[in-house]
């Protein structure tokens, strides 16, 4: 066992009995490095990532490369997920150096912590342009003792140079004339067939669709129709137990890459939440529901958090590792499933061809019509307990606390459009654990696994998305205890955080690195900056502190030109704007016991209509601590709806149709 078998991390603890010495990422590796007169190997991944999985069984489980490893270098293990920090600045040094980026990502610095070379993945043995592993480790060996000071040259020019054109900010505040270029730019690459936006591989552009949703024009909200139900009906969504792949490697959504992440449903799942109140459609309604039943099935760990992900891989039929051998079938395995008629049916249905749709003859299931629902749910069922004795795909069970958050809010916001108390109850257990876990002598933590929380720092996302979290669950439960922590947060925000009227995206007194890392547009999940908008403005609206609005807006202009350049990467920047400028949000204060029927009605019409970013509170009146209840009273002894903006309130309303009204009327 090497020095990681004591992590929470089970990616890191998935390399505890290679023969490589790795060392997690700490002063101490460093200090080897030093000591030794060597230089550090930095294999950076994550547990759901492919392609880690094939290198680590080429090469790190392989004893004649460990030793070259063990001898030449201090190895260093890092999961991504855990440390976005150290991910974020050595990615940026392998983009520049090789003109591409992923993972696994190997790169070698000198012990002041500075990259010399980087790449991604190596084989073990030459080929497609690419070096053997233990050729090269055994050229940098070479050149760090033959050549030390061309390295050391190069390793300070590297660092010089990324940290001068790290990030640019293209600042500007966000104009009506910005929202038109960013729906044109949009339009010009949105794929008019299959939905979403380019070519292959296609991501789901989560925050992109969010930003069309808050514009709300019919030429915006086509292209999120076309892009949720191709997304719904195609293989990146599992048709059997709900839930999305990570992306598509096709332009039609048919072959996943089949690993599943937390964040990718997380915002989907608020997504297909906006996407139904806007246009109420079974699919919308269907996705949601499925999605959270697969979280509850697959992904909820016994405290009530979620875990990370699910892996691509699993074990086939023959116990090879092989990608996609959960979720894929070929003909055959249907007809043995499901017999010769509904067999025949069902391979219609799903699209499971003769050929395949994916390798050796199987395919991704894809929804291919509208059946019969009855049939379709016996048939799915079915297929389900099959699939279900098959080698599942691990799962890496730490807990994001990033992720969990924007989780968290798109529970609390399905709750209430759909009138499901349950999902709040989960809400709320995933929010208590990682208050109770993650908050650590006034500062959030990054990670847990099995209540037990990790050393790594929270990041400007993670701070953010608690925010978002605490202050929906405040609304929802009328609790002021939510509202405090999030302000708690909020403040650290505000302390630890801030570059003028912008962010880092690591706190000060963390670990400095030779850039502080500081990306304002939103990739796979929304940047730091962008969530913190959002968290912002929504806790000044439910306080009615003007001053956290004001801060939000100044934040979103030190980024607010990637809205109208390049607004496929500034998805929640323009969801911000839209709500600023298209149709502002409200605040609505519900009077009444909430567990009336004409207090959850009242409730129900406020998730559906009021417009997004909107703050609904219901409680008793004058509830301790939420400014937004005092002084409101129960008109007529029945429950009763305040529609607000900036607290100034129109006439008390106590029937759904006149709140409607209301709520529909700018």
């Amino acid at each position: 066992m090497n020095r990681l078998s004591n992590s929470i991390s089970p990616y890191l603890q998935s390399h505890a009995e290679n023969p490589v010495e790795w060392w997690p990422w700490c002063d101490d590796a460093f200090a080897e490095a030093r000591a030794r007169d060597v230089p550090v190997f930095l294999s950076v991944g994550y547990a759901a990532c492919h392609w880690c999985h094939v290198m680590a069984h080429e090469s790190f489980e392989d004893q004649a490369t460990a030793e070259i490893l063990n001898e030449h270098f201090v190895a260093v293990k890092v999961d991504r997920e855990e440390r976005p920090d150290v991910d974020a600045v050595f990615m940026a040094a392998t983009q520049a150096l090789t003109g591409q980026g992923g993972w696994p990502m190997s790169v070698f610095l000198t012990p002041d912590r500075r990259p010399f070379y980087a790449g991604t993945y190596f084989p073990p043995r030459p080929g497609h342009g690419l070096p053997a592993f233990a050729d090269l480790l055994d050229a940098v060996s070479s050149a760090w003792r033959d050549r030390r000071s061309e390295v050391l040259s190069s390793a300070e020019h590297i660092a010089g140079e990324l940290a001068a054109r790290h990030a640019p900010k293209l600042p500007g505040e966000v104009t009506a004339a910005d929202l038109d270029q960013a729906r044109a730019e949009l339009r010009s690459t949105y794929d008019q067939v299959r939905g979403g936006f380019g070519g292959a591989p296609k991501f789901p552009p989560s925050m992109v669709l969010e930003g069309l949703l808050r514009l709300g024009d019919e030429e915006s909200l086509a292209m999120v129709d076309g892009t949720c139900r191709a997304m719904a009906r195609g293989g990146i969504y599992d048709q059997l137990a709900g839930g999305f792949a990570r992306y598509s490697v096709d332009a039609g959504w048919v072959v996943p890459h089949f690993e599943k992440m937390l964040y990718d449903n997380a915002l989907l799942l608020g997504v297909y939440t906006h996407w139904w109140r806007v246009r109420p459609n079974p699919i919308g309604e269907r996705v949601v529901a499925e999605t959270i039943d697969w979280l509850v099935t697959e992904m909820r760990t016994p405290e009530g958090a979620y875990a990370a992900s699910l892996d691509a891989d699993s074990l086939d039929a023959d116990g090879h590792t092989t990608e996609g051998a959960y979720y894929a079938w070929d003909r055959g395995q249907f007809f043995e499933a499901l017999g010769p008629e509904d067999g025949a049916w069902a391979a219609e249905i799903f699209g499971v061809t003769e050929s395949g749709t994916f390798e050796h003859g199987r395919s991704t299931l894809r929804l291919l019509g509208d059946p019969d629902p009855v049939r379709l749910a016996d048939v799915r069922n079915r297929l389900q307990a099959i699939r279900s004795q098959r080698p599942s795909p691990e799962r890496d069970d730490k807990v994001v606390a990033a992720w969990n958050g924007w989780l968290i809010e798109a529970l609390v916001q399905a709750a209430g459009v759909f009138d499901r108390p349950e999902w709040l109850d989960l809400a709320r257990d995933a929010a208590d654990l990682v208050w109770g876990v993650h908050w650590v002598d006034g500062r959030l933590r990054r990670t847990s696994r099995d209540g037990v929380v990790g050393d790594s720092p929270g990041a400007l996302e993670d701070y953010a998305a608690m925010v978002l979290a605490c202050t929906r669950l405040a609304m929802a439960d009328a609790d002021p205890t939510w509202l405090g922590r999030a302000e708690q947060l909020s403040k650290v925000i505000g302390s630890a955080f801030a570059d003028g009227d912008g962010f880092f995206d690591t706190a000060t007194g963390t670990e400095r690195l030779y850039l502080r890392p500081q990306d304002p547009s939103d990739n796979a999940t929304p940047s730091g900056l962008s969530t913190a908008v959002h968290a912002l403005r929504l806790l000044g609206t439910a306080t009615g502190r003007t001053e956290l609005i004001d801060r939000a807006d100044r934040a979103a202009a030190t980024a607010g030109g990637l809205v109208s350049r390049a607004p496929r990467f500034a998805g929640w920047l323009l969801a911000a704007a839209a709500s600023r400028m298209v149709r502002p949000p409200v605040e609505v204060a519900i009077v009444g016991d909430p567990t009336v029927q004409a207090t959850r009605a009242l409730v129900r019409t406020a998730y559906r209509l009021a417009p997004a970013g909107s703050v609904i509170v219901a409680g008793r009146p004058d509830a301790d601590g939420l400014a937004l209840l005092a002084d409101r009273s129960a008109h007529g002894g029945r429950s009763t709806a305040y529609v607000c903006r900036g607290f100034v309130c129109r006439l008390p309303v106590t029937d759904t149709d006149e709140l409607a009204a209301q709520l529909r009327t700018p």
